[in-house]
């Protein structure tokens, strides 16, 4: 019998020490979600819940009701703080960040600006790498929140050294300096530029990263599903019950494609009689690729390829490749827009309505009306004022700047998009 006794014993120390680690995973899981729910008590409790406003003069023009919700009043100035939060949230939550960890990101600005925001309500630093041709209030606004930005050229993303690819690489070093130093667990307080005769390069010290940094995580928002989920549990919902569930059509751009996939999606699980519908910007190939199921731009398919593809005035929207947030919307179509029309719409909806918006805003707005021209009077439409004009002062609300690419704008109303 005695064997059997060992054996039964042995089995039962086995079960104890698989629950104890159960336990103390799931006490640490505990901890974390308790952690992050007082982190929702701050700033971060002000994200999400923006009203949904009725943009009275292109409404009473097109006999729509057009309704633009006003992302622009997030904490952070946009609707990226949905993204920022979401994924910020669910990496803590996976253990791929730890707090006094840093997140890096490749962004235009404003997913790299919510990120700096909430950051730090999160016990976190934020790096950024940002396109050198991006308006400089974006970098300043992020310097001004504590966040290290690195401004690189614009180059193609299968190019080691585009924003996005450099700032995947900028949280590798992070983590291998933080693996480093816990290693060695001293610093040669000696020599500034080794860590226990590890040899820091100029570059990661020129990061800014220090001996103190719990690890880098990468927010990768184009490929990145929270950013999907961040909309579909988040804005989607949101309209939905602001709207009553009474609305016809939602449209707006695309640049990651989280807000355009996660919104759509949410709208059509509701009701599939919902249309939505993309609008694209210049040297983008997503409008093809709704309407035709190819991927390339008119200027590719007139055998012009740009330099820069991205040949257009509008920030954040926008994209020559399907990224896996995109590939989950559910789009009845699209529509083009043009510079000079988002830059027109931008100026009419400040005289008019008093709203103050930025280049996608404004792109999202010809998207609405495109939209209530196709359908009809008496629909209701819902698009996304995604950012303020305030980061746009030193090219797409600067006089001198658009005359420079020609796009002086000179309408008296709508006739820009064919309505008098």
């Amino acid at each position: 019998m005695a064997p059997v006794r060992t054996a039964a014993a042995a089995a039962l120390l086995s079960v104890a020490i698989v629950s104890y680690f159960l336990c103390k995973t799931t006490q640490k899981k505990f901890s974390q979600r308790k952690k992050l729910q007082q982190r929702r008590n701050g700033l971060v409790a002000a994200v999400g819940n923006t009203p949904l406003i009725r943009i009275s003069s292109l409404s009473n023009a097109t006999g729509c009701e057009i309704l633009g919700k006003a992302e622009f009043l997030n904490p952070g100035g946009s609707v990226k703080d949905r993204v920022a939060v979401k994924i910020i949230e669910e990496a803590l939550e996976s253990g791929a960040l730890a707090e006094g960890g840093v997140v890096t990101e490749g962004s235009a600005g404003s997913t790299a600006i919510s990120l700096a925001t909430v950051a730090p309500a999160y016990g976190c630093r934020c790096h950024v790498v940002i396109p050198d041709d991006a308006a400089m209030e974006k970098a300043q606004i992020l310097e001004a929140l504590g966040a290290t930005v690195e401004r690189v050229r614009p180059v193609s993303i299968t190019h080691r050294d585009h924003f996005v690819n450099i700032a995947r690489r900028r949280a590798l070093e992070a983590s291998k300096l933080s693996s480093t130093c816990r290693k060695e667990n001293q610093v040669n307080a000696s020599d500034s530029s080794q860590i226990n005769g590890h040899s820091i390069s100029e570059e990661e010290q020129n990061m800014n990263f220090s001996s103190e940094c719990k690890g880098g995580f990468f927010a990768d928002q184009f490929e990145n599903h929270a950013n999907f989920r961040s909309h579909y549990e988040g804005t989607g919902p949101e309209i939905w019950e602001q709207t009553g569930g009474k609305l016809d059509a939602f449209i707006a751009a695309a640049g990651t494609g989280g807000t355009v996939a996660g919104v759509s999606q949410f709208l059509k699980d509701k009701n599939s009689n919902i249309k939505c519908f993309l609008i694209d910007p210049p040297g983008s190939g997503l409008y093809n690729k709704v309407t035709r199921g190819v991927m390339y731009t008119r200027e590719e398919g007139e055998g012009r390829r740009l330099k820069n593809p991205f040949d257009t005035i509008t920030e954040g929207i926008g994209i020559n490749r399907l990224t896996e947030n995109f590939k989950m919307a559910k789009l009845d179509g699209a529509f083009r827009g043009t510079d000079i029309e988002a830059v027109e719409m931008s100026r009419y909806l400040l005289k008019n309505d008093g709203l103050f918006i930025g280049s996608s805003s404004a792109m999202n707005c010809v998207g609405a009306v495109r939209v209530a021209k196709a359908l009809g009077p008496g629909h209701t439409i819902v698009t996304i004022l995604c950012d303020s004009g305030m980061r746009h002062l030193s090219k797409f609300h600067n006089a001198e700047y658009l005359s420079e690419h020609g796009l002086t704008p000179s309408a008296t109303g709508l006739e820009f998009l064919g309505l008098s």
